[in-house]
């Protein structure tokens, strides 16, 4: 297996090559899907790659060749991505006309013209039998399919930058999306401000479970936010943890905060009188003032933020 290409849902799928043809890295091709004939970009793939993939027992289907894509197809190609616009602005106004409640957000056209596909997401079932009917009569002789996704699914094959600076993960390299919920974001310290922890999507960041596991290690032997504790400078509560660093931050009965080492305090059964605002850490006062106004649960995955149906 020499060459692959990107199909489905950030999925690599190798391409069944000919011994006697030779693919340049980037080039376009024809390939045979399951949707009907798609233009693709050929990657080629390294020894070591190949070597694990071959090794593997779930790699998916080789796609057969159907031909290197000339000055003319790559035309006929451009010509479609205009058609795809076209349909998806008639689309909208039939979904406007027939008042549905339901989000267009792509149109897809196969490089053989005989199947078109529109990506819609919408908070509940629709029932789009009418809708079906027009546009049956205003793409005829073309296969039409209406594929309901989550806002998660939405987000990956509109692509884009995230807060990090980097393409979405969702677009570039996550092929499920993990359950996330906001005691991720609690236990990573992390301030629960929706423009802080939230993507594009309107849910919680993915990366939110990159290192979640390091947190809850880092965490081991550090007193909860609220617990006295004795220090070497004397009693006090704890008010903030910062993990990775391993410094917990200490306010004292003297109303000063002080920063130790974790190994430098200890849990004690004693009543400190201090007060401490325990929903909240110094990490959220970067949160907005419109962050109030926003239901954290909203943030949370639910049955509308993915359908793995791309």
């Amino acid at each position: 297996m020499k060459y692959a290409v990107r199909y489905l849902k950030n999925t690599f799928y190798p391409l069944d090559v000919s011994a006697d043809v030779n693919l340049s890295d980037g080039q376009m091709v024809i390939v045979r899907t399951e949707k009907g004939e798609e233009a693709l970009k050929v990657f080629v793939v390294n020894s070591q790659i190949e070597e694990i993939w071959n090794k593997s027992e779930q790699k998916p289907a080789p796609l057969p060749l159907l031909k290197i894509m000339t000055q003319r197809d790559l035309q006929t190609l451009d010509d479609i991505k205009k058609e795809e616009v076209s349909a998806f602005f008639k689309c909208q106004a039939l979904v406007k006309q027939h008042n549905l409640v339901m989000n267009l957000v792509q149109c897809r056209i196969t490089f053989d013209r005989r199947k078109i596909t529109f990506y819609y997401t919408a908070p509940e079932r629709v029932d789009f039998r009418a809708l079906l009917k027009d546009l049956t009569q205003t793409f005829p002789r073309v296969r039409i399919d209406l594929r309901h996704i989550g806002v998660r699914d939405e987000t990956s094959i509109l692509d884009g930058v995230g807060i990090c600076g980097q393409p979405f993960c969702c677009g570039r390299c996550l092929k499920k999306f993990p359950t996330i919920n906001i005691k991720l974001a609690k236990d990573q310290g992390m301030p629960i401000a929706p423009g802080k922890i939230s993507g594009t999507c309107g849910r919680l960041l993915c990366c939110l479970n990159y290192e979640y596991s390091n947190y809850i290690e880092a965490a081991k032997g550090m007193p909860p936010i609220g617990s006295s504790v004795m220090t070497t400078d004397g009693l006090g509560k704890v008010c903030n943890l910062q993990f990775l660093s391993g410094k917990v931050s200490v306010k004292m009965e003297d109303g000063k905060t002080k920063e130790f080492d974790k190994n430098d305090v200890e849990i004690v059964d004693a009543e400190v009188n201090v007060e401490i605002d325990t929903n909240r850490s110094t990490l959220n006062d970067y949160a907005s003032d419109d962050d109030g106004n926003i239901d954290i649960k909203q943030l949370e995955d639910d049955r509308n933020s993915s359908t793995g149906n791309i």
